[in-house]
């Protein structure tokens, strides 16, 4: 695959053959003797990575050729030049699944559209096997409540310190894994949620543009959720919100209770089960609850 409209979405493009993880070779090059030769909106991809890691410290590995492991490198900067405001990184996975989400429903619509060009008798009133994609807090995608990419960003290092720090957002999306391919049993796969073969280039592509766009406008609203309709926006596709959830803190602490929105800072705000009070939660595992 040549990687066509992916290519033409971004200002640099490379595509490995092989890598241990996407995130450290894009760290390395961002941070490195060539770093100028990497802007922001750099990507790299690779359909065989070997040491891939998620949230929490968590490893993973997958069949060659069935996923894509994605590194994007963002260079935030508002306009003017002037400094991207600490608050305005928590966004950063947010709009990453906000374009994830999007991405994986534009494949899932295109995915029905070939369905029902296959069969003449298709009754387009019929929604039976339905597929629903939404984001889980903080930046997992789900189709029908399974988990089909995964987003872990990471801050690198400022060469100074009135220079800002630049990110590398790193997504695992699941293309054409079979049930036996599988790494959890709460996970799946375009080709298993659709049962049609995903064109892969068509949905990084979208994935890359939106994320590109999105997080443009929230730099050019001035990082400012609000004034840039990011937050509506995660809002919008947010799952977890109006949900149960238990929420697995750090320090072995666990949190049950109803997510109600996002605050100002991307945390998830979470109303507590037992005392009724709100808790704005930056960081943990979040399991949507059947009860």
């Amino acid at each position: 695959m040549e990687w066509e409209r992916s290519r033409a979405a971004v200002p640099r493009f490379e595509f490995l053959a092989e890598a241990g993880s996407t995130n450290d070779e894009l760290r390395e090059a961002a941070t490195g003797a060539d770093a100028s030769g990497w802007p922001h909106g750099a990507v790299i991809v690779t359909d065989n990575q070997t040491k891939g890691r998620g949230r929490l410290g968590r490893t993973w590995l997958a069949p060659t050729g069935k996923t894509l492991a994605i590194s994007m490198l963002l260079r935030p900067e508002l306009p003017g030049g002037r400094a991207f405001p600490v608050s305005g990184y928590g966004w950063i996975p947010l709009i990453a699944g906000a374009a994830m989400t999007e991405a994986v429903r534009g494949a899932v619509d295109a995915a029905a559209a070939v369905r029902a060009a296959a069969d003449p008798e298709h009754d387009d009133d019929d929604r039976s096997g339905v597929v629903d994609v939404e984001l889980k807090w903080p930046n997992d995608v789900l189709v029908s409540g399974y988990k089909i990419c995964g987003i872990l960003s990471e801050l690198l290092q400022a060469p100074s310190d009135d220079a800002p720090g630049a990110v590398v957002v790193g997504a695992g999306l699941n293309l054409t894994l079979d049930e036996h391919d599988l790494p959890t049993l709460t996970s799946t796969s375009l080709l298993l949620a659709t049962g049609v073969r995903p064109d892969g280039d068509a949905v990084l592509a979208d994935y890359l543009t939106r994320f590109l766009t999105l997080f443009g406008d929230f730099c050019a609203a001035g990082a400012d959720p609000v004034a840039s309709g990011v937050d509506r926006r995660v809002a919008a596709l947010c799952g977890t919100l109006g949900s149960e959830v238990r929420v697995e803190l750090p320090g072995d602490r666990e949190l049950l209770g109803r997510a109600e929105r996002l605050d100002a800072d991307g945390r998830l705000v979470v109303i507590d089960r037992e005392n009724g009070e709100p808790w704005s939660v930056a960081a943990g595992d979040v399991t949507h609850l059947r009860y």
